[in-house]
This record gives structure tokens, sequence and C-alpha cells, in this order.
């Protein structure tokens, strides 16, 4: 574990040393202010609940994270540095997690940027605290999968655009498409779609009812893509 902290030291900064980061925090903030109150009519509506803004935080995530994502490896095969770095003693495994952590820091302070809203909610009722909390976690294990999904994708190709176009059909497919599929399928059908949905996992822990099955399953989709991560950085090496 001991090379993780300097790599996720330098992944993290690096975002803040060009405009990335802070085009990806502006743009992320500014989009979800909006539709909270253009899209889901909350001022019309004049309700204590966010639980439309988390509904539709879930779906901004699927196109973002891929664009956080793509970066993190077709990056370095493009730019050859991949090579450079692998002859550092460092693990693998290591230059895998310290990546991917840097970059669910940055996703996780955008997300953590959004907390002003609650309090704004708060001005106009007394709402559930509940459904919140649950909403900011049920979105942070939402991010983490979606961001291994594309950690994976990244490591792939060195063509940042493949990597992006590639994560985004996947999370599309896991989230909006298996959902999309179970409103046509028989019972049986539908409720193995509703388990391997990454977005109805996120539903159920936005309630404010935290279920370990719904943990143990993003962390199972977690471990999985990072595993998978770190076979494909791996190959790279050798080949």
């Amino acid at each position: 574990m001991g090379s993780v902290a300097p790599i996720f030291k330098k992944e993290f900064l690096g975002y803040f040393q060009s405009p990335i980061a802070y085009i990806f925090l502006t743009v992320f903030l500014i989009l979800m202010h909006g539709l909270l109150f253009w899209a889901t009519g909350f001022l019309v509506i004049g309700q204590a609940d966010l639980r439309d803004f988390f509904g539709l935080m879930s779906i901004v995530l699927v196109f973002f994270v891929p664009a956080i994502s793509m970066r993190l490896w077709a990056e370095e095969m493009k730019l050859g540095t991949m090579e450079l770095l692998m002859t550092f003693p460092v693990r693998d495994w290591e230059a895998v997690i310290g990546k991917y952590l840097a970059a669910l820091a940055m996703i996780a302070l955008a997300i953590l940027l959004t907390i002003p809203l609650p309090i704004t909610i708060g001005l106009f009722g007394n709402p559930d605290a509940g459904p919140i909390i649950g909403g900011y976690l049920g979105a942070l294990l939402l991010s983490a999968a979606y961001l291994a999904i594309g950690a994976w994708t990244s490591s792939t190709t060195s063509n940042q655009i493949i990597s992006f176009i590639l994560g985004l059909l996947i999370l599309l497919v896991a989230s909006l498409g298996l959902d999309w599929i179970r409103q046509f399928s028989p019972g049986w059908l539908a409720t193995w779609l509703a388990y391997f949905s990454l977005r109805t996992h996120f539903d159920s822990i936005a309630r404010g009812v935290v279920d370990i099955r719904d943990v143990v399953f993003y962390l199972s989709v977690i471990g999985f893509f990072l595993y998978l991560n770190v076979r494909s950085v791996e190959s790279r090496k050798w080949s």
C-alpha cells in the first residue's frame, strides 16, 4: 500500500493543474442546480424533497463519470508514459488503486459540493434526513461502481474518445437500459434484471433504507472491474 498514497496525491493534484477539475466541477454544479429548480419543478411543487434531484443525479453521473475516467489509462498509453510508470517500484494493483481513488475523490468532491442544496431545502420546510443521507450515500456508491467500469474501459485502449464511448455504452446498458428492458419482461426475468441494474440498488438506498445487500452489490461490482483493470494493465505491460 506504500505506493498508493503518492500515486493518489499526484493524480488528484494533477486534475487541478489543468482546467479539467474546474470545468468538471463548474458544469456539474450548474447542471445539478438547474435540474433541481427547472426540470423537477421544485419551486412550483413547493415540496421539501430531494428524491427527484438524486434520481436525476444518477442519470447525469452516467455521462460525467466516463468523462473523468476516460483519461486514467488511455492518456498514459497515448503519451507513452505507462511504460515509464511500470518501471517504478510500484505494483500494478497499487497503480490501479491510486489512480482510481484520485478520480473517485474528484467525483465525490463534485457530489459533496451540492450539500448546500439540502440546507436550502431546509429553508422551505422540514425534510426527512434519511432519504437525503441515503441519496448522498447511494450517489457515492453508484459513482464508485461507474468509475470502476470506466477505469477498466480506459485501460483497454489508448484513445480517450473510444474509452468514453465504451464506458458510456456499458453504463447506459447497466443502468437505464436494464431498467427499460425489465418493464417489458416476465416476472422472473424482471427480478434478475432489477438485481443487476446499477440504478435499482441506488433507488433502494436513496429511499433512506440502507440494505447491506445493496452495499455488497456495489462493492462486488467495484472489486470485479478493478480486478479486470489490474489484469488489463498487466497484459499491456507484457505486450
